[in-house]
């Protein structure tokens, strides 16, 4: 993996990634046991080990300084002491983004119609939908359950404050993707293209600058041990519904 220079400040919500030169691939992170981590690079199969699980979501990230925010340089949770890069490919990792669906507080304000817009209210102050409307029948259970089954396989968009190596709080945005149980298994099996065991790295980062607290991001990076994350280029269809928007506006690349 080619670690180098770090790129600009970036817009608020905008992902970057590790991609190969042609933008064929895009590397994410996570932090696993050793168990399931060694099977994993040893067989370049995430779902390798038995201890792999398949039945709950889990959460991918693109960046690196989150990655080890997160993991604590892959100290702070036992059971997540190896953090595995795992490169999938572009067209992949838009499928997902694809399904995304913003968890609770990460959207930005969006403008729409005044609250209670289409009501009306009766004598007592009720509200009813406003005369010729009729009101929604009531869902079918074979319907019901379609709706959660493809619920199921939502993708969970999620962007927290971005970190610096030294894990301190930024004020632009990283993204995180919650990959859903029912697409575990078609992700751990599809679309990886291959795994690598970059724990060494994260500690070894920790080690200098515990040592040398005054070290620049320059020189760590002449060290390997900085990623060139570049913009991922996020098409505008997808851009409203992972939330790069502001004031209501879709949010463009910076030239």
């Amino acid at each position: 993996m080619k670690f180098s220079n770090l790129p600009r400040k970036p817009p608020s919500r905008q992902i970057r990634a590790l991609q190969e030169d042609d933008g064929t691939t895009i590397t994410v992170y996570q932090a696993y046991p050793s168990t399931i981590a060694t099977a994993a690079v040893t067989h370049q199969r995430l779902d390798a080990s038995p201890e792999f699980r398949t039945t709950r979501m889990t959460w991918i990230k693109p960046s690196w300084a989150w990655m080890l925010y997160r993991s604590g340089y892959s100290y702070k949770d036992p059971g997540q002491e190896r953090i595995l890069a795992i490169k999938m490919k572009r067209e992949d990792f838009l499928g997902l983004l694809g399904r995304g669906v913003l968890t609770h507080g990460t959207a930005p304000p969006r403008p729409g119609p005044q609250q209670g817009q289409g009501m009306t209210s009766d004598s007592q102050g009720r509200t009813s939908p406003e005369e010729g409307e009729k009101a929604a029948p009531k869902e079918s259970t074979r319907e019901s359950k379609r709706k959660d089954r493809l619920q199921s396989l939502d993708v969970k968009i999620q962007w927290d404050p971005e970190r610096t190596l030294r894990l301190h709080s930024l004020n632009y945005r990283s993204i995180q993707i919650g990959i859903p149980a029912g697409l575990i298994r078609e992700w751990a099996q599809d679309m990886i293209v291959s795994i690598e065991d970059v724990t060494d790295k994260a500690r070894a980062l920790k080690k200098i600058l515990d040592e040398r607290p005054d070290v620049d991001d320059e020189e760590l990076a002449e060290l390997g041990l900085i990623p060139n994350e570049t913009e991922f280029e996020v098409p505008v269809e997808l851009r409203s519904r992972l939330g790069m928007y502001h004031d209501g506006l879709v949010m463009a690349s910076e030239p």
